[in-house]
This record gives C-alpha cells, sequence and structure tokens, in this order.
C-alpha cells in the first residue's frame, strides 16, 4: 500500500495527534511525501506542525489544504477524527483510499504476531496486562494502539517487538482493513460513543470489523457471560475461546468453591492475588491470561503457567482506572477518568466496599444514566452531577439516589466531595461521559482529581 502510494503522488496525514504525527514521520521515513493537517488552532497543534516542517515534512496547523487532500494518492486519519469531517468526505468524493494510522504501521511491521484487544470496556487493562505477561515469558512485548502509544511509534523503533498488544477502538477497526490478528480478543459490548454512532448496532458493526479477516489459523478470545460478545463473530473462522467469572466450563473462569481464577482446569492464582480492584479486574485477567495462553503452546507449560501468575501479582495496573491516589482524613480518593461511558462507571461503582460519594459528568455520550440507579443504591451516599452532562444525569437520578448539583467548576465539585465525605467514606470519580467539556482529555481530568485529592483543594 505504502509503496503503491509513493509511486502515485504525495500521502495526506489527516489530524496531528500523537498517531496523526508518528504517521507523517514513519511515512516520510519510507520514502513518501508528505502533507499533514489538522484544523485544530491550539498551542499543541501549532507545535506539533513546526515540530514536522522542521524534519522537512509539509504541515499545516489551523487549517486544511483540500487542493492537496483531494489530489493525494492516499489519505491516512488519527483515529480522533470523525468519520464525516470535511477533509475526508473531500477525499472520498476525489476517489482518494482513506486509511488509519494504524494500517500504514501494520504494513511496516508486517510479520510481528500481535493480540488485537477491542470491545466496549477493559480494553485498556487487557492491552497493558497482556503486553506485561508477554514480557513475563521473556518476549519482547510492547503495548499500543488506542491504549496512548501510536503504533507508528511502535514502528519508527530500530528493534522490532517480538509481540504487541494492540488496543483497537470502533474507530480504529473501521480505518484498519488489513487488521489480522494472531489472537483477538473481544472484551465485552455495551452501547457507547452514540454521539458519534447513528445507532448502536453502527457501533457493533464496527467491532464486528474484528473478524473480517479471519482464517482457519485466528485464535479469538470471547466473554462467555456477554450474549452480545458471543454472537458477534460466532460463523468466523479460526478458534474460539472463552473466559467467564460465572461458568465452569470455560476455558477461563473463576472458581468460586476454590476462590481462584482457573485456566484449561488448573488453578492459577487465588483471586486474593489480584493487585486490581473490581469483579471486571477479575474479568480482564482471565481475558489477558487466556490471549496469552493460546497465543503459543509454549506459554501452557507448568513453568510459563508459575511466571503468568507471578507476572499477575506484580500487575500495578494502569493510571486513571480505579487508581487509589490519596486517602485524607480517613477518605479514600479513587480516580477512574477512564469511565467514559455509563457501563464502564457501572462497574467502578460496583467495586466500591466503601460508602461513596460519586463523582459524575462532563460532556453527554448520548446514554441515558437510569442503570446507574441501582449501583448507586447499593454504593452511593450522594451524587454530584457536574459539567455538560449534569441536567440530563440530575434528570434520570433524582428521587433515586441522594443528588447534588456540583456546576461546571472542578475545584468546586472536589470541594463539595470533600465536604461530604467522612472517614471511612471513599470519594470516586466514574464520569460515565467523556472530558470534553471542560479538559482536553480522560488523562487531564484524572491528573487533576489526583492533584486535588492530594492538596486537599
Amino acid at each position: 500500500m505504502i509503496d503503491e502510494a509513493r509511486a502515485r503522488g504525495e500521502i495526506a496525514v489527516i489530524g496531528l495527534g500523537r498517531s496523526g504525527v508518528a504517521a507523517a514521520r514513519l511515512l516520510a521515513r519510507e520514502g513518501a511525501r508528505v502533507y499533514a493537517s489538522d484544523a485544530g488552532r491550539g498551542e499543541g497543534v501549532a507545535q506539533a506542525a513546526a515540530a514536522l516542517r522542521a524534519e522537512g515534512i509539509a504541515a499545516d496547523g489551523g487549517v486544511h489544504d483540500m487542493t492537496r487532500i483531494r489530489a493525494a494518492s492516499l489519505v491516512v486519519v488519527s483515529p480522533g477524527v470523525p468519520p464525516d469531517a470535511l477533509p475526508l468526505a473531500m477525499a472520498r468524493e476525489a476517489g482518494v483510499p482513506v486509511v488509519g494510522e494504524m494500517e500504514v504501521a501494520l504494513e511496516v511491521l508486517r510479520g510481528v504476531p500481535y493480540v488485537a484487544i477491542t470491545g466496549t470496556n477493559g480494553k485498556s487493562t487487557v492491552t497493558a496486562l497482556v503486553a506485561h505477561l508477554l514480557g513475563a515469558l521473556g518476549h519482547r512485548a510492547v503495548a499500543a494502539g488506542n491504549i496512548g502509544h501510536a503504533l507508528s511509534d511502535v514502528a519508527l523503533q530500530a528493534e522490532r517487538p517480538a509481540w504487541i498488544a494492540l488496543e483497537v477502538s470502533s474507530f480504529q477497526l473501521h480505518d484498519t482493513p488489513g487488521l489480522a490478528p494472531a489472537v483477538g480478543v473481544l472484551t465485552n459490548l455495551s452501547p457507547d460513543h452514540l454521539d458519534r454512532y447513528a445507532s448502536v448496532q453502527e457501533y457493533y458493526a464496527d467491532k464486528a470489523l474484528l473478524y473480517r479477516n479471519a482464517s482457519a489459523a485466528s485464535r479469538w478470545v470471547v466473554n462467555a457471560d456477554d450474549p452480545q460478545a458471543m454472537q458477534l463473530g460466532l460463523d468466523a473462522h479460526g478458534t474460539r475461546w472463552a473466559f467467564s467469572r460465572l461458568d465452569r466450563h470455560a476455558s477461563a473462569h473463576y472458581d468460586a468453591a476454590r476462590d481462584a481464577l482457573v485456566l484449561f482446569k488448573k488453578p492459577l492464582l487465588k483471586r486474593a492475588a489480584l493487585p486490581l480492584l473490581g469483579w471486571h479486574n477479575v474479568e480482564n485477567t482471565l481475558a489477558a491470561l487466556l490471549a496469552v495462553m493460546v497465543a503459543d503452546d509454549a506459554h501452557r507449560t507448568k513453568s510459563a503457567c508459575a511466571a503468568l501468575a507471578a507476572a499477575v501479582r506484580s500487575f500495578s495496573g494502569l493510571p486513571h482506572r480505579l487508581e487509589v491516589v490519596a486517602t485524607t482524613d480517613g477518605v479514600r480518593w479513587i480516580n477512574d477518568s477512564k469511565a467514559t461511558n455509563v457501563s464502564s462507571a457501572r462497574v467502578a461503582i460496583e467495586a466500591m466496599e466503601q460508602p461513596t460519594v460519586v463523582l459524575l459528568g462532563g460532556k453527554h455520550k448520548g446514554e441515558p444514566y437510569t442503570s446507574l440507579i441501582a449501583p448507586l443504591k447499593a454504593h452511593a451516599t450522594l451524587v454530584i452531577a457536574y459539567g455538560e452532562a449534569e441536567p440530563l444525569v440530575v434528570a434520570d437520578l433524582e428521587g433515586h439516589v441522594p443528588l447534588e448539583r456540583g456546576g461546571s467548576s472542578f475545584e468546586h465539585v472536589m470541594q463539595r466531595a470533600r465536604a461530604a465525605a467522612r472517614p471511612g467514606d471513599t470519594v470516586l470519580l466514574a464520569p460515565a461521559c467523556s472530558s470534553f467539556d471542560m479538559f482536553t482529555n480522560y488523562e487531564a481530568r484524572g491528573e487533576t482529581f489526583r492533584r486535588l485529592a492530594r492538596e486537599g483543594a
């Protein structure tokens, strides 16, 4: 693809976030003429464009040269760019093929096996844990993709990894026609991104693209407790293995009688040995272990299993995912800023074992909040609704759970939480919304929560 596009003319890269910048550099290294652009006018975009120009790559910040894009031999799009963005529409109208950044990187990395992880929730934790487990088995493994490390950055490195744990969002699946993982993992399915998709069915259709290049050699890991996930690739070629918290017949399951995680009929480790909070992380751990064990028969030997069990015990988790950031005046503060949809917020709330003040809000993503009523009744002493979604959260939850309006100042929200929490309580940031009303991304939101919790603001 790259060679053909390079021979036909200039390649355009749309979006100057981490992935777009990495893709532009990778294409230039591969000998292509590149034009990169982003309509954003922020300082970050301006700096990215200037850095590319300093490297001899044509780049614009704050504007797209539509004539140049329409004349391109190929358009490479960053995952954060909406599919209906004007430069993409213009390219398609002109007959220019459009692919995602990941497609370019996979071509350069051809021959490196990878585990592709998708689903609505748990993707990042499973991805990081898969890389950690593979590393414990002696492989040079990296975690990349939607987890925040662009795959093109991996492709730019002088040394190729032995394995890649690749987090793939629905947007990336849509734009990566060449995706063909050694192992594909579907963690779960629930409505999400309804601010960008016309329907749940359209969102699930993109998730189903995980299976588009399935072959007899393909290996799939699916969630036996999720009927939608089990149905989604049911007819795909390859071999399927299931993980489950409830079904003792699954290849990877939780055995309540032994309080242990069981893989291929053998207990691997006790649940108490898991360093991560919540039942959903039992499922995430089962998924990661199963994916690594089916990736290669050598990963199922007695010594390999011992190494995998030790690696699970040493895994510290990821920032912004049920991260305990402070304990002050007897109150524990937990940052789950990555809970950007209702289902992920629900599992975070259900993981709480102390009376909890829940911070809920941000930019609305199209889902109702009514499915949070039951877990909030069971775990929350107070819900503080805030941000752009505040009135919608209030409309769905008022009269069902103790509720307070937090407004549009995150500092005020934190002050109200501190005033409401008592010794022995937890304050949980589980927004169920994106961060874009107040913050540039969920990391910035989580970092602000962490700082204010520690400062006592």
